[in-house]
C-alpha cells in the first residue's frame, strides 16, 4: 500500500509527460488526485494492508497529514483544471508533471520513518516545486523561483547536517548509528546531549526555513505572490505541512532523549518571534498574496508554540496542522480568482470583490474569518485549544502573548481584506475576461465547507486519529 501511495502518482506524472494535447493533460491532475484520495482512505480503513517496512511506513503521524494532504491537492486539482482553460494556449506540459509528482513526494515525506530518506524527500519537493512558481514567466516570478531554490538550499543542507549530528549522537556514545526513528526513540535516553542540541538547533532552522519560520521565511513573501494561487495553496497547506511532520519527528526523538525543557524555549521563541513578524509586515500590506504569505508564517509560529507548550496542547496543535491547510486552501484558490479577476494584487487597483466575483470574493472574506480564528470555523477549535493547553499547563504568559499576536493579525489582514471585498468595482476590472466558472468555484466551496464543518463537529475518525497521533508522541517504544 505505501508502495502504491508513491507510485500511483509518479506513473500519471509520466502519462502527462507523454500526453500531447494541452487540452487533455490537465484532467490528469484530478485522475491522479481521485487514485491517490482513494489508496489514503484505504490505507487508513484497513491498516492491516501495510506492508509495515521500517524505512516505510504509515504511523500515527503520518495518518494526520497524509488525508489533508490528499483532500487538499484533490480539490486544487479540479480547480487546476479551471485555471488552465483559462491559458489554454499555454503549455502546460511541465506544470502538470511537477504538480502529480508533488503529491507522490509529499507521500514520501508522510510515510519516510528514515531521517535520510526524509531529508531527500523533502528536498525533493524544493527541486519540484521551482518550475511552478515559474508558472507565470515573468521577472518577479523567476526572481521568486531563484530566492526559493538559494534560501530552500541553505536551509536544508542544515538540515542534513543536523541529521548527521543526530548520527554521531549515537555514534559518541558508543551505540551503533542509525537513522531509522524507532532505532533512534530506543536509544534516545542514551544519546549524547551536546550532539543532541547542535542537532536539534541545525533541524530546527533546516526544516523551519521550508515551514517558513521567521527568520527564515524571506522566501515567503515573493514566491506566495508570484506564483499562481493553487500552487500558493499547495505550498500553505501541503509543503508547510510536510516540513512540521519533519520537524515533529525530531521533537520526538529529542523528547524522548529527556530534553523536552530545552526544545521547548527554542520552539517558543521562533514560534513568537514568527507571529511578531507576521502580525508587523500585515499591517499596512498593500498586496493581498503577500499577506497571505504572512499568515502562512504566522500559523506556522502557532504550530511551534502549540508543540512548545507539549502534552496538553499537542491534541490542538494537530488539529492546526489541518484546519490550517484546508483554509489556507480556500484563502488562496479564492485570491487566484480576484487576481484573475483585476489583473492586480494591490488594494490600490482591488475592490468591491464582492460585486466583480460574488462567490470568490464571499469566500476569500469568509477564509479571513476563519484562519483568523473567529468562530464557528475550524481554526477556531485548534486555536482554542492551543491556548486552553498552554492555561491548562500554567503558561499563563504564553497564553496571553499568543491571545495579543491573533489579535494583531486580525486587525492588520482586515486592513487589507476587506478593502479587497467591499466598495464599488473599478471599471477597468470589467474589461477583463475572466468569469467564476464551476471549477474554479466548487473546490474552494467544498474547502470552506469542510473547514466550517470542523468548527461545528470534529468527526469521531478524526479524533481518534489526533488522538493516536498525540499518544504515539508521549509513548516511548
Amino acid at each position: 500500500m505505501e508502495f502504491a501511495l508513491i507510485a500511483v502518482p509518479l506513473f500519471m506524472a509520466a502519462l502527462a509527460a507523454l500526453v500531447q494535447s494541452n487540452r487533455i493533460r490537465p484532467w490528469l491532475l484530478p485522475v491522479a488526485a481521485v487514485a491517490h484520495a482513494c489508496l489514503t482512505a484505504t490505507s487508513l480503513i484497513h491498516p492491516e494492508l501495510a506492508s509495515g517496512s521500517a524505512w516505510l511506513k504509515l504511523d500515527a503521524l503520518g495518518r494526520v497529514v497524509l488525508p489533508m494532504v490528499s483532500l487538499l491537492f484533490l480539490f486544487c486539482s479540479f480547480y487546476a483544471v479551471g485555471v488552465l482553460h483559462y491559458r489554454r494556449n499555454q503549455a502546460n506540459r511541465v506544470f502538470c508533471v511537477c504538480l502529480i509528482s508533488f503529491l507522490s513526494v509529499m507521500s514520501l515525506v508522510s510515510l519516510s520513518q528514515h531521517l535520510g530518506l526524509l531529508w531527500v524527500a523533502i528536498e525533493t519537493t524544493t527541486l519540484i516545486t521551482a518550475p511552478l512558481i515559474y508558472f507565470n514567466g515573468t521577472p518577479q516570478s523567476i526572481e521568486a523561483t531563484w530566492k526559493y531554490l538559494l534560501i530552500g538550499s541553505v536551509g536544508i543542507a542544515l538540515a542534513l547536517l543536523g541529521t548527521f549530528f543526530l548520527a554521531y549522537a549515537s555514534l559518541h556514545q558508543g551505540i551503533e548509528p542509525s537513522l531509522v526513528i524507532d532505532d533512534l526513540l530506543r536509544n534516545a535516553p542514551q544519546l549524547s546531549k551536546p550532539w543532541l542540541h547542535a542537532a536539534f538547533v541545525l533541524l530546527l532552522v533546516g526544516y523551519g526555513t521550508k515551514m517558513g519560520l521567521a527568520p527564515m521565511h524571506t522566501w515567503k513573501p515573493d514566491v506566495y505572490g508570484e506564483a499562481p494561487g493553487v500552487v500558493g495553496a499547495i505550498f500553505a497547506g501541503g509543503v508547510t505541512s510536510c516540513a512540521f511532520l519533519a520537524l515533529l519527528r525530531v521533537y520526538h526523538i529529542c523528547d524522548a532523549a529527556g530534553e523536552g525543557v530545552y526544545i521547548s524555549r527554542l520552539l517558543l521563541l521562533i514560534g513568537v518571534l514568527s507571529m511578531v513578524v507576521a502580525g508587523l509586515f500585515m499591517v499596512g500590506q498593500r498586496d493581498f498574496k503577500r499577506m497571505l504569505a504572512y499568515s502562512s508564517v504566522e500559523h506556522m509560529g502557532i504550530l511551534a508554540i502549540g508543540l512548545s507548550i507539549g502534552g496538553p496542547a499537542l491534541f490542538g496543535t494537530l488539529l492546526h496542522v489541518i484546519t490550517n491547510g484546508l483554509t489556507k486552501g480556500v484563502l488562496f484558490l479564492s485570491a487566484g480568482n480576484i487576481h484573475r479577476a483585476y489583473g492586480s494584487k494591490s488594494i490600490d487597483q482591488v475592490h468591491g470583490a464582492l460585486r466583480r466575483l460574488p462567490y470568490s470574493g464571499a469566500l476569500f472574506l469568509a477564509g479571513f474569518l476563519a484562519i483568523t480564528g473567529s468562530p464557528p470555523f475550524g481554526p477556531f477549535i485548534s486555536e482554542f485549544s492551543i491556548l486552553n493547553g498552554a492555561f491548562d499547563a500554567g503558561r499563563f504568559a504564553t497564553g496571553g502573548v499568543f491571545l495579543l499576536l491573533l489579535l494583531v493579525v486580525f486587525i492588520g489582514m482586515g486592513a487589507t481584506v476587506l478593502p479587497v471585498v467591499q466598495g464599488r468595482t473599478p471599471a477597468p476590472s470589467h474589461g477583463t475576461p475572466y468569469r467564476e466558472g464551476m471549477l474554479t468555484v466548487m473546490p474552494v466551496f467544498f474547502l470552506m465547507a469542510l473547514v466550517l464543518m470542523l468548527g461545528l463537529y470534529l468527526p469521531t475518525q478524526l479524533i481518534s486519529l489526533l488522538n493516536d497521533a498525540v499518544l504515539s508522541l508521549k509513548v516511548m517504544p
